[in-house]
């Protein structure tokens, strides 16, 4: 076989592997194990962990890693059309008489639509028509992709928006079932935590769809200062779990456990798409990595609140540990690979960032309102300190009445 119908075989074959990347990942909505895109993304998230390794400050690390989405998708973009270009170019040298190089001319100005180098035959023509389509196609693909991206951005960052007040700025679980107790009257706190719950098994499930499906929504970081959407997640299911072991006769029994269960199974489809290990029946009785102590601190800031607890602490922790057990490992595994804010009880960070406790705000009261005095009004209408009406100076009463 001749050496340029072996290139163009080859070239075939590029323009074929480059399409099916480019359908699974744009148009195809279920996981991908796209081998192109997975390389993109692996050397990209290795460059920032290069770059951002030296950086021990998590404010400038948080700016440095809010391109990491947007160079993924601008070398994805890149590596297609390079493909599609070098593919296509290696189909038309096979019949091209002005050589290789006039091939790769003619493939870049068919791709790019830029039409300075036409071709002289029906089959250079069939190939350049191709060509052309393949790069408005992958162009506009790519850009419908986008409105897709920030539709899910924004359904998930309008939840953690909203959980700052009630978690802290990070959020953290205990801070969760602190807040609960202010501004709630007594009984109510069933209802509005109900609620709460089962909006976070419905965000949980969105966002494993959307994650699982467009992987880079995972590098996308949350807009706010010390905020992220594992260390979100994370401290609601603290907060459900919390809830369950120390008072399970008050807890929303059922919506806390629905949130947990789609929560921790929201967690592993994330961790297997980018390839962290997962135990999907870890052992109920295993030691966790969160300490005794944090957990009594976490306690403590609960009790600092109204919280009625119908089990001692000591109580409470196997049924706590029974709980976290199933989603620390890939919570904290999450949190390391996505440079999460170092909240409390969220894990270790490979630049060892101390831990950051939730912002609150400070507990001040106005000023009580001061009545002013009121004005002495007997010498304005003619009474003296008694009530009563004071005569007309320079009069004498006594001459008056002779």
């Amino acid at each position: 076989m001749p050496l340029t119908v072996s290139l163009a075989v080859l070239g075939g074959v590029v323009v074929v592997v480059t399409w099916a990347s480019v359908l699974a990942v744009l148009v195809v909505p279920r996981r991908t194990r796209d081998p192109l895109t997975r390389g993109i993304t692996h050397l990209t998230d290795a460059g920032y962990r290069l770059v951002t390794g030296a950086v021990h400050s998590y404010r400038r690390r948080d700016r440095l890693l809010a391109t990491e989405a947007t160079t993924i998708i601008i070398l994805q973009l890149m590596a297609w059309l390079g493909l599609l270009y070098v593919g296509f170019a290696l189909v038309l040298q096979a019949d091209d008489p002005a050589g290789v190089g006039h091939a790769f001319a003619q493939a870049g100005s068919s791709l790019f639509t830029l039409g300075y180098a036409g071709p002289d035959s029906a089959p250079l023509t069939a190939v350049d028509y191709l060509a052309a389509a393949s790069g408005l196609v992958v162009v506009a693909l790519q850009i419908g992709y986008l409105p897709t991206l920030y539709s899910a951005f924004n359904r998930r960052e309008t939840e953690v928006t909203i959980l700052s007040g009630r978690a802290g700025t990070p959020a953290w679980g205990p801070e969760i079932l602190a807040r609960t107790r202010f501004g709630v009257a007594e009984g109510d706190d069933g209802v509005v935590m109900d609620e709460f719950y089962l909006g976070w098994e419905r965000w949980a499930a969105d966002v494993s769809e959307s994650h699982t499906n467009y992987p880079v929504l995972m590098r996308f970081r949350s807009p706010a200062k010390y905020s992220s959407w594992v260390v979100a997640l994370l401290a609601v299911m603290d907060s459900a779990a919390l809830w369950l072991a120390l008072s399970p006769g008050r807890a929303p029994a059922l919506e806390a456990r629905l949130a947990l269960r789609m929560g921790f199974t929201a967690l592993q489809s994330m961790a297997e798409t980018l390839g962290l290990p997962v135990d999907r029946d870890p052992d109920p009785d295993g030691d966790l990595a969160l300490t005794y102590d944090d957990y009594r601190a976490g306690i403590e800031r609960i009790r600092s609140t109204t919280f009625v607890m119908e089990r001692s602490p000591e109580e409470a922790w196997p049924d706590f540990r029974g709980w976290r057990v199933n989603y620390e490992a890939v919570a904290y595994a999450l949190a390391k690979r996505l440079d999460a804010v170092p909240a409390p009880w969220t894990g270790p960070r490979r630049t060892g960032d101390a831990p950051v406790e939730p912002i609150r705000p400070a507990n001040r009261h106005p000023t009580p309102f001061a009545k002013p005095p009121m004005p002495d009004r007997s010498a304005a209408d003619g009474r003296d300190t008694d009530g009563r009406r004071a005569e007309p100076q320079g009069t004498d009463r006594q001459g008056a009445d002779d």
